[in-house]
């Protein structure tokens, strides 16, 4: 499934990315953020697990901010797999 998360105190407004049980795919960042960093993370996260993800980028920070766009993308896959795991 397809997902659309709006981060918080980073460059990039967006990410989007696709869900497949617990494998991301897809990943795009959208609405700003620095272009290598923003080319280089979807290509580093393909096809990883939300728990690689979380334990490889959770927890990065960017200029003090307190999270950074990696960490960002391990929120938002986070929660979107929480949700896909919640009864319909």
């Amino acid at each position: 499934m397809d997902y659309i998360f709006e981060t918080q105190n980073t460059c990039a407004r967006k990410i989007r990315f696709t869900l497949n049980g617990n494998v991301v795919t897809n990943v795009k960042f959208l609405e700003g953020g620095c272009p290598g960093n923003l080319q280089a993370l979807p290509r580093l996260v393909e096809g990883m697990t939300v728990e690689e993800i979380e334990s490889k980028i959770g927890g990065i920070d960017c200029g003090g901010r307190g999270t950074s766009c990696a960490d960002q993308l391990a929120k938002a896959v986070r929660k979107a797999y929480e949700e896909s795991q919640k009864p319909a």
